[in-house]
């Protein structure tokens, strides 16, 4: 069964402590009419609030999406925004990918790593920085993102699937199409393989805007199932943390993945 933590008792203290800043990518509708234009803004923030980023080949790794069994690249100029303009030439469940180029971080402080890691479940990082002999001060770390999105485009038919990536979140289900009166089966995948027992962070967004988060785990097989309600989105996000050899001094000595998924459950 999966254990659902509701963390609405303890966002004072989230808030004052150092948290990651999710990326995702962030529709301007989740459902559109074949024939339009599919719409999706880029962003980096917290609590489903972010700066919009513009289309920047330098920025990503990757910039596609998946329909009918066909990878198509997301194309545009440079300054772009929103960063996805594209019109499809058929209708189902597309799947919008984008994966950044990497970034890194120095945390001045060890408590705002330690913080950063207690908040996204990673806490055996702490006692391995320490068997690691590394210093508490100036922690530098290289991180990437790994993004999906379900958008539905006409009729929205079709399913998820792995699309490769070095971390991601699969749907199982579709929210468009299937039942989600029990919730929505996920899988999280770090190098095609099930991430068991791992925190994915949850942050539903109402109709008025209002957002609520809570924390999900996954089972042995890598599943979780997430509680929706018709007419809210949802992002869903977890991290991975690995070690990385130092060939220098100054290079990072842990690096951070971060999948992410956006979708929405239409109205009844």
């Amino acid at each position: 069964m999966v254990r659902t933590l509701l963390i609405a008792t303890c966002m004072a203290f989230l808030g004052s402590v150092a948290k990651g800043h999710e990326f995702w990518i962030d529709p301007l509708d989740h459902q559109v009419s074949f024939g339009d234009k599919v719409q999706a803004d880029l962003r980096v923030g917290e609590a489903y609030e972010g700066g919009r980023q513009s289309y920047l080949p330098r920025n990503f790794r990757r910039f596609d999406y998946v329909l009918q069994g066909q990878t198509l690249p997301v194309e545009g100029r440079i300054g772009d925004r929103p960063a996805m303009q594209v019109t499809p030439e058929a209708e189902g469940l597309l799947v919008a990918v984008h994966v950044t180029t990497d970034s890194h971080i120095t945390w001045t402080t060890w408590d705002r790593f330690a913080s950063f890691l207690t908040h996204k479940d990673l806490t055996w990082g702490l006692e391995a920085h320490a068997d690691r002999g590394l210093p508490r001060e100036d922690v530098r770390e290289r991180y990437s993102r790994y993004a999906k999105s379900l958008i539905a485009v006409g009729d929205g038919a079709g399913s998820d699937s792995e699309v490769g990536l070095e971390t991601e979140i699969v749907a199982l289900e579709n929210p468009f199409t299937d039942n989600m009166a029990d919730g929505l089966d996920i899988r999280a995948l770090y190098r095609q393989a099930p991430m068991q027992n791992v925190q994915i962070e949850v942050f539903q967004k109402a109709p008025d805007g209002s957002v609520d988060v809570t924390l999900h785990r996954t089972n042995d097989a890598g599943e979780a199932t997430i509680p929706v309600k018709p007419g809210h989105r949802y992002q869903l996000d977890t991290v991975v943390l690995r070690p990385l050899d130092m060939a220098e001094p100054g290079d990072a000595s842990w690096e951070t993945l971060w999948a992410n998924m956006t979708l929405e459950v239409p109205e009844n």
